[in-house]
């Protein structure tokens, strides 16, 4: 098991996170143990983030100490290796589904490094008092003002470091992903500097990440 980035680790081509929940599962991963500790499988068909990273991703800018704002956080399955990796931080999870609060509720049972927020994260004005000192934003949201939504958040809670997950489907069904990749960061790079972006594919068609800073 080798550690590519603090709390993220690499096993014969599979990305791990070590397992604050010992014995539990999220979404039917693998669990892995090893040297004493439990390892959970994290799968890049069902997290962007772990596509980031097997793609190429120089920079994680997710640490031990993050204090991390999720827009989109859904059922809870990327959200929960960030609680593995954020052990010493905190997440707060935006959600704007019932439905997929519910399963992330069951999620923060065993993580208490996670707060579920049911909110619509067009409307940051909405949560802001639950969320507290946040140095991280992370966005992986379906509506079409994707870029809007996130500058919107990062001005908002004063963050200097992002990352958008963009999905191309959703801003514009007509018109070809490389022209709205290409549209959403020069939209970006009015307001931040890019510090990657990569192509998500096989992983997750039509969809790309970038990475940001103030």
């Amino acid at each position: 098991m080798e550690e590519i980035f603090p709390g993220v680790y690499e096993n014969k081509g599979k990305l791990y996170t070590l397992n604050i929940a010992p014995g539990s599962r999220v979404y039917g991963e693998h669990l892995l143990i090893e040297g004493g500790k439990e390892y959970r499988s994290w799968n890049p068909y069902k997290s962007k983030m772990a596509a980031a990273i097997l793609k190429g991703l120089k920079e994680m800018p997710v640490k031990r100490n993050s204090r991390i704002l999720y827009l989109g956080a859904a059922n809870g399955t990327t959200v929960s290796h960030f609680s593995d990796i954020s052990t010493e931080g905190i997440i707060y999870a935006v959600e704007i589904s019932v439905r997929a609060m519910g399963d992330l509720f069951e999620v923060c049972r065993t993580r208490k490094n996670i707060i579920p927020i049911l909110a619509d994260a067009s409307k940051p004005e909405k949560y802001a008092p639950m969320v507290n000192d946040v140095n991280f934003v992370y966005q992986d949201i379906s509506q079409k003002d994707q870029v809007g939504i996130f500058i919107k958040n990062m001005d908002r809670f004063s963050v200097n470091k992002g990352m958008l997950m963009v999905k191309a489907r959703s801003i514009d069904i007509s018109m070809h992903p490389r022209k709205i990749f290409e549209k959403v960061k020069k939209e970006i790079k009015n307001e931040f500097e890019i510090k990657e972006s990569i192509y998500l594919q096989p992983y997750s068609k039509d969809h790309m990440a970038i990475l940001v800073e103030r």
